[in-house]
């Protein structure tokens, strides 16, 4: 028996190409979830955990920020200096940094790392988080998209600008083609932005970005190159992404702006040898948490202006009397406690990469995994998971990138 709730027609978009993404835990690491961490964050752990989803596969690491994370600049360059082929997927923070100077801390890491860097847009975060940041716009959900299509735009000009410094132009907000220096907006005015040295890729390091609401949506359509989803059931991502394509055709009808996106998917994974000792395993992960611990986050969760926290919270509240289980080995059980993607996909090493091929068949291409602990979990998907991706993936034609 499971949760799940039907949303939107079929519609299945052809991928070609699937990658893996692994999570740097810079909030500390353990087994359980809801007390203090047993594994510091330092320096030597989080190269481990990097280095081995390296070994495992894994062609990227997302290195998240937040309050209680190390700074992902920080991490991700050493990362870098500590890996072959993983690229550090690093945030960028709309308003709380220039563009200009994000551009050029993003071609300098693409270049030292000769073009691995990849780069995720977070436009939100808790309000309470955004306040002790000192965001103006921590209390302001639509207008903070509104800057972060501004600095998206700024970012795409300084990295790609052919033109002598000098040129003017006002900022028109959609185009991804308009190479100007010159940048005049609601939120940014930038007179001559340049960037040395210029990225290694062209035309630039992939945004990452992700949000729900629509106007989130809109701001993917217009300047992303991978829209994230956190994890929900197949129906619901489909949804998703159904929408996101409506959104994308309305942009070259009335703009004349033709783009394409990648989608991607934050996701939990948790593999063992029998499914009864995986379910096991997912339960232990919040056993010794404090059950005023848990009401107190419900609280918060409850209080956020993030659609996709909604989501979230949605998924848990209609999955509770199921104990949680929103789908086949699909389990919501992690959201009693962490905000964000908790999603966790539970079961042997075939049930759940026969559950990833399902996001595969609509679209997804991107996914972004992670496990308690990262590091024993990381090696446990690398060697029992990647080899049947592999090879579901092959008789599907789809190849499996860095696997």
């Amino acid at each position: 028996h499971y949760f799940a709730i039907e949303k939107g027609d079929t519609m299945v978009q052809q991928v070609k190409e699937a990658e893996f993404g692994w999570f740097l835990p810079t909030a500390g690491d353990g087994r359980y979830v809801g007390i203090k961490p047993e594994r510091a964050p330092t320096l030597d752990y989080l190269i481990q955990v990097a280095q081995t989803a390296e070994r495992a596969g894994f062609t990227f690491a997302l290195i998240p920020t937040s309050g209680v994370c190390r700074d992902a600049w920080v991490v991700g360059s050493a990362v870098m200096a500590h890996t072959r082929t993983l690229c550090p997927l690093v945030a960028l923070r709309p308003g709380l940094i220039s563009p200009v100077l994000a551009a050029r801390m993003a071609a300098a890491l693409d270049e030292l790392s000769g073009g691995r860097a990849r780069i995720n847009i977070v436009t939100g975060s808790s309000v309470q988080d955004l306040i002790e940041l000192g965001d103006p716009l921590a209390e302001q959900h639509d207008e903070r998209y509104v800057r972060t299509k501004e600095f998206m735009h700024a970012l795409k000009s300084v990295w790609t600008n052919t033109e002598a410094p000098g040129v003017s132009s006002e900022f028109s907000g959609a185009a991804d083609n308009q190479r100007k220096p010159v940048i005049e907006g609601k939120y940014y005015s930038i007179q001559a932005g340049t960037c040395f040295p210029k990225p290694v890729q062209k035309p630039h390091p992939p945004l990452y970005f992700g949000g729900s609401s629509k106007i989130g949506k809109e701001t993917a359509a217009a300047y992303a190159d991978v829209y994230l989803m956190w994890g929900e059931p197949v129906p619901w991502i489909r949804e998703q992404i159904e929408e996101m394509e409506g959104i994308l055709k309305a942009l070259n009808e009335t703009q004349g702006i033709e783009r394409s996106l990648q989608y991607g998917l934050r996701a939990q994974v948790l593999i063992r040898d029998t499914e009864e000792e995986a379910w096991k395993a997912a339960w232990d992960i919040i056993s010794k948490a404090d059950p005023a611990l848990i009401e107190k986050a419900r609280a918060e969760f409850a209080r956020t202006d993030a659609t996709n926290q909604r989501r979230q919270n949605e998924l848990r509240e209609q999955s509770a009397k199921n104990d949680f289980v929103v789908g086949p080995n699909l389990w919501m059980g992690l959201s009693l406690l962490r905000s964000g993607g908790a999603i966790l996909l539970v079961g042997t090493a075939d049930q759940v990469t026969d559950r990833l091929m399902e996001y595969v068949d609509i679209g997804i291409s991107k996914f972004i995994l992670s496990g308690y602990p990262h590091l024993e979990e990381v090696e446990i998907f690398g060697r029992e998971a990647m080899p049947l991706l592999k090879r579901k993936l092959a008789e599907r034609n789809i190849q499996l990138i860095g696997g």
